[in-house]
C-alpha cells in the first residue's frame, strides 16, 4: 500500500494472528539512526542542517527537501536503499533459520516502484482511495495538501497498484471490517503455505 493506506494496522493485525513481519518503514528509520553509516551519508551529501539539535534526523525536514526535488530524493534512495535491503535480507535469514516454513508478510510503500514484487509469493495490498490517502496523511503528519500530493506523486498511484495485487484489503473502513478482511488473506495464505 501507498503511504497513510493502513500499512502498520494491517501489520498489527497480521502479527497478532501470528504473521511473520518485515517493516520497511521500520528498517529506514533503523539505518539512520545515530551513529550509522546511513545517517553518515545523508549528512554528508545534505548538510547537518537536517539533524535535531540531538544530533536525530529531521525527516520533516528532509522530507520537505526530497519530495520537492526528484533529484535529491533519488540521490537519498541511493544511499539508504543498499542499507534498508541489506537490513531486509537479514531479517529474512533470521525468520528462515527459525522457521523454514514460516508466512512472512513484508510491508513497504514502494515495493512495486523499486520493482521488487517479483521477489515475493503473493501481493497483499492496502487499498484506500487517493482522496483518503491525502486526508489521512495531513491528519497523521500535521502537513499541507501541497506536502502530501507532492509525497503522493513520488509513489504509483495506488488504482495503478491494484493490477499487481494477489489479494487487496480495502482499508476505507471501520476496522472491524479490515480486520475481518486481513483474517481472510492470512487463512488463505496458511492454506497455500502447506
Amino acid at each position: 500500500g501507498g503511504i497513510a493506506s493502513g500499512k502498520s494496522t494491517v501489520s498489527d493485525i497480521l502479527e497478532k494472528l501470528g504473521a511473520e513481519l518485515i517493516d520497511f518503514d521500520l528498517i529506514a528509520r533503523l539505518v539512520v539512526q545515530p551513529g550509522t553509516p546511513g545517517l553518515k551519508a545523508i549528512v554528508n551529501y545534505f548538510g547537518k542542517h537536517i539533524l535535531s539539535k540531538e544530533g536525530i534526523l529531521d525527516r520533516k525536514k528532509l522530507s520537505n527537501i526530497v519530495f520537492q526535488d526528484s533529484t535529491k530524493r533519488k540521490a537519498l534512495e541511493s544511499l539508504t536503499h543498499p542499507l534498508i535491503y541489506q537490513e531486509f535480507l537479514r531479517q529474512m535469514e533470521k525468520i528462515a533459520e527459525k522457521d523454514p516454513h514460516a508466512v512472512i508478510f513484508v510491508s513497504t510503500p514502494l515495493l512495486i516502484e523499486q520493482k521488487m514484487q517479483y521477489a515475493f509469493d503473493h501481493l497483499v495490498l492496502v487499498y484506500i482511495s487517493q482522496k483518503t490517502q491525502i486526508e489521512r496523511l495531513i491528519q497523521r503528519d500535521g502537513i499541507s495538501i501541497k506536502e502530501a500530493n507532492n509525497i503522493i506523486k513520488a509513489q504509483l498511484p495506488i488504482d495503478e497498484k491494484v493490477s499487481f495485487a494477489n489479494f487487496i484489503i480495502n482499508n476505507e473502513n471501520t476496522i472491524e471490517e479490515t480486520k475481518r478482511q486481513v483474517k481472510w488473506v492470512w487463512d488463505e495464505l496458511k492454506k497455500v503455505q502447506k
